[in-house]
């Protein structure tokens, strides 16, 4: 397995967390996102606010601790 490999087969991208910190519009907030077999935290930003409490999805990630959310549709 190359790094690369690695580093894709670890991304938060697609995983499913949920807002600890709420997220404003201007700048971020957190999230837990379950990766790499534990729950982790990062700084979240999305393009809408998104309360605490509420479900996400990771769409990107910006750094290695930091990522881009959306609002996880309710089934």
């Amino acid at each position: 397995m190359t790094d690369r490999e690695d580093d894709e087969d670890q991304s938060p991208v697609g995983a499913i967390g949920r807002v600890t910190v709420s997220i404003p519009p201007d700048g971020p907030g957190e999230v837990l996102v379950a990766v790499r077999g534990g729950t982790e935290a990062f700084a979240a930003w999305s393009r809408h606010p998104i309360p605490k409490h509420e479900r996400v999805i990771v769409v990107d990630r910006t750094s290695a601790r930091s990522v881009v959310v959306e609002q996880f549709p309710d089934p």
